[in-house]
């Protein structure tokens, strides 16, 4: 009789050295909540974080909430600021990380922080990403929009300004 040996392990193709960029998403709070509001950040980029660490408070409509770091990791883009809100399930933030464990949220798309466009002044804009969808939507293409004018919190291109930019277009 030969004993049975245990099955091979599968592990991922990767070492402890390998790093990669995953995409974190804003978190689904249940089927009637479809967006979050960032209330405060407490990292920037190029932060180096630990799994656990907060990353900053999000508001949906019934409470705020902590939301925490799902790895170690340097935190490469943060795709929303306080007072933006984003649908669940949206990239948040982008983590470069070696924990093998979140290979299912490798990001496919690499970088995604919201497009920079020169705006009046010539100062580049950063962009909600409410604004970002809305011109997408309207067929616009946010990268190459250099006469926007933006009025949001911090400088940054609202909703509301690619409305305004919309309406004065379409007229």
């Amino acid at each position: 009789m030969t004993a049975l040996q245990p099955p091979p392990t599968i592990r991922p193709n990767i070492t402890l050295m390998d790093t990669f960029l995953i995409d974190v998403p804003m978190p689904s709070m249940g089927a009637t909540v479809n967006e979050l509001t960032v209330v405060k950040l407490a990292i920037k980029l190029g932060d180096r974080v630990a799994k656990g660490a907060r990353i900053g408070e999000l508001e949906s409509d019934k409470s705020i909430f902590e939301f925490e770091s799902p790895c170690d990791g340097t935190i490469r883009a943060i795709n929303a600021q306080p007072g933006d809100a984003m649908a669940s399930g949206a990239v948040f933030l982008q983590i470069e990380t070696s924990d093998g464990s979140l290979l299912h949220l490798k990001s496919t798309a690499g970088l995604s922080a919201a497009p920079a466009a020169k705006v009046a002044g010539g100062a580049p804009a950063v962009w909600t990403p409410r604004a970002t969808k809305l011109a997408k939507e309207a067929g616009l293409d946010p990268a190459a929009m250099t006469d926007i004018e933006a009025t949001g919190p911090g400088g940054r291109v609202s909703g509301d300004d690619v409305e305004r930019y919309v309406q004065k277009r379409s007229r």
